[in-house]
């Protein structure tokens, strides 16, 4: 006989990620993990968000300064900077760097593609400063 009861639902390592950065956002300063777990509802483990926050860290997405004799942590930067870090690196171990972001641009809708020619258009005028 086979057993059809489901636990709960794994969610993948951005989403968790996501949901820590979110609760540090809502932080009025740096903020423990201890606290980030309450704030999350207990729903994870410390030690989970110890390690989440410790990715966030190696991916210079949260600071941290010590705090007796744990942490606090300080969001880097938001969710857009997050998003922007992982499609950096996705980018950096592909060897045809011209061709992935050819497919990635073929594949933006039409508002996309024009929001995306306006920040190009804006980086060149600040660089040309």
């Amino acid at each position: 006989m086979t057993d059809h009861r489901q636990g709960p639902r794994r969610r993948g390592h951005g989403e968790l990620e996501a949901l820590v950065l979110s609760a540090l956002h809502g932080a009025e300063g740096p903020a423990t993990a201890g606290w980030v777990q309450e704030r999350l509802g207990g729903e994870l483990a410390y030690t989970t968000v110890i390690t989440i926050l410790t990715r966030l860290l190696a991916k210079g997405a949260v600071t941290r300064e010590r705090a007796g004799r744990s942490f606090a942590w300080t969001p880097a930067s938001d969710q857009a900077g997050l998003a922007a870090h992982k499609m950096r690196k996705v980018l950096d171990a592909e060897s045809d760097r011209g061709a992935v972001l050819a497919s990635f641009v073929t594949g933006l809708g039409p508002d996309d593609e024009r929001l995306l020619r306006e920040l190009l258009g804006q980086s060149r005028a600040e660089r040309a400063d």
